[in-house]
């Protein structure tokens, strides 16, 4: 027998965790945390998992809604292995370190008495007992080995990956974690089993809306380039909230490409924080982990000038300069937060949006509000008129929904559970598949509660 708990907090994207009961082995998918909660509502439901050490945990990717709280799940659950990809392991440890700062400083400025889940050094010592493993090299795992485990190149970020599971009786479990099947800049896209899938457990971030048909990357890229080059002609500064890892990287290397290709004036352009380590790892690692660009790396590539360190007065958004910066939502604190409110009032400036924003955050805020209105970035306090050019562009790196859908309409495996996304987004991807394929049980788990898959 084969059972999923959904041990996520909210049927939301968010803490990502489930618990797979698969013949007599007990795998953990994902540990994250959720990205608008705090203090212990951030955590996944670990008391659904109970008092025995399940055998193994996979991380799938190093974004902190799927890797956040595994440093709190290893002092749980000590004799678990914990298995990921190398590029995983490098980018998760300083995602990790970079989660303990940010969780101090919100202890110390909100009094959140949980914060931090973990210490520098308690990190460390859960780093050191991380196991990764290479892609598409099947390995044994689970209680007494029952469970024969491969990793399959997600495409997503650095690292990302999927997990194909065989039991004993033949029954396969594949997990897609984060996916994307497209070709980003530097990462390739999904290397995914094309057959003999019996469970299927599948992401699905835009399972609720469809992308225009004439839509292609490059043509995006090249709306991009324009936009910037008419922002900086016309003597504005170029605003570009971004996460810190996999977009940051990405369109780096465009703009990189965008002035050698005399796409865009060759002006400054401002990066550093979190992106900039995570940059490192990523040229660390540029001759040993599967990407388009082998050998490239992108700090010998691409000019970028610091940001300055905090004691010595804020970025000013200047005229004539590029601002790749975090973060992607620009959440309060950060330095696209605080250069927004320079930005925003200033018609010849431009704040370029190149990813997903939640509505209640500043940048959805932004998006949200109508050209000459006003906006308050955080709901409350100031208000700031809205007069800087802004637009929205389309470089995710998750799958479409009808990737999705042809995806799973291809393997025709008798179960598919629908993770990682909104209520809506869920149904509707439930409700298509349940059309498509009426002879496989489409099922969306709800929050705390257990389904049987085989």
């Amino acid at each position: 027998m084969i059972t999923l708990t959904n041990l996520t907090a909210g049927p939301e994207i968010g803490a990502n965790c489930y618990l797979l009961d698969m013949e007599g082995s007990r795998i953990v998918l994902d540990c994250g945390m959720h990205p608008k909660e705090d203090g212990n509502a951030a955590k996944p439901n670990f008391s659904l998992i109970g008092a025995a050490d399940p055998d193994a945990i996979f991380i799938t990717h190093s974004h902190l809604d799927h890797i956040g709280t595994l440093p709190v799940f290893q002092d749980e659950y000590p004799r678990a292995e914990v298995i990921m990809t190398v590029g995983t392991a490098e980018v998760g440890d300083a995602m990790l370190h970079n989660s303990v700062n940010v969780m101090t400083a919100k202890r110390m400025g909100e009094g959140i008495i949980e914060y931090p889940f973990f210490t520098h050094g308690e990190l460390q010592r859960h780093v050191n007992a991380w196991v990764t493993r290479p892609y598409n090299e099947p390995f044994r795992t689970g209680n007494n080995g029952t469970i024969l485990a491969t990793l399959h190149d997600a495409g997503h970020i650095l690292g990302s990956c999927g997990v194909l599971l065989e039991g004993m009786s033949g029954t396969t479990v594949f997990y897609t974690g984060d996916v994307q099947f497209e070709n980003q800049t530097i990462i390739g896209g999904a290397d995914f089993p094309q057959s003999g899938i019996d469970v299927l457990i599948m992401e699905c971030t835009h399972g609720l809306t469809d992308r225009d048909s004439s839509y292609t990357r490059e043509k995006e890229m090249q709306r991009f380039a324009r936009t910037i080059r008419e922002v900086l002609e016309g003597g504005g500064a170029v605003l570009i909230p971004v996460f810190a890892l996999g977009k940051s990287q990405e369109l780096l290397c465009e703009l990189g490409r965008f002035k050698r290709e005399g796409l865009i004036p060759d002006v400054p352009v401002y990066f550093g924080g979190l992106s900039s380590k995570i940059t490192q790892v990523y040229d660390r690692l540029c001759d040993s982990t599967p990407r388009l660009k082998p050998g490239y790396r992108i700090k010998d590539e691409v000019e970028t000038h610091g940001l300055p360190k905090q004691d010595k007065g804020p970025l000013v958004a200047t005229p004539g300069n590029i601002y790749l910066v975090s973060s992607g939502m620009m959440s309060e604190h950060t330095v696209s937060y605080k250069m927004a409110a320079q930005v925003l009032p200033h018609k010849n400036d431009a704040i370029l949006f190149v990813g997903y924003s939640d509505p209640e955050s500043p940048a959805g805020r932004i998006k949200a509000t109508k050209p000459g209105e006003n906006v308050k970035l955080n709901g409350k306090g100031q208000a700031y008129p809205l007069l800087c050019r802004t637009e929205c562009f389309d470089f995710s790196g998750h799958a479409t929904r009808a990737a999705l859908v042809d995806y799973a309409c291809h393997l025709r495996p008798h179960t598919i559970v629908l993770v990682h996304g909104d209520e809506e987004a869920m149904a509707s991807m439930q409700h298509t598949l349940t059309e498509a394929l009426p002879d496989s049980r489409i099922l969306c788990p709800r929050p705390g509660k257990t389904v049987r898959l085989a």
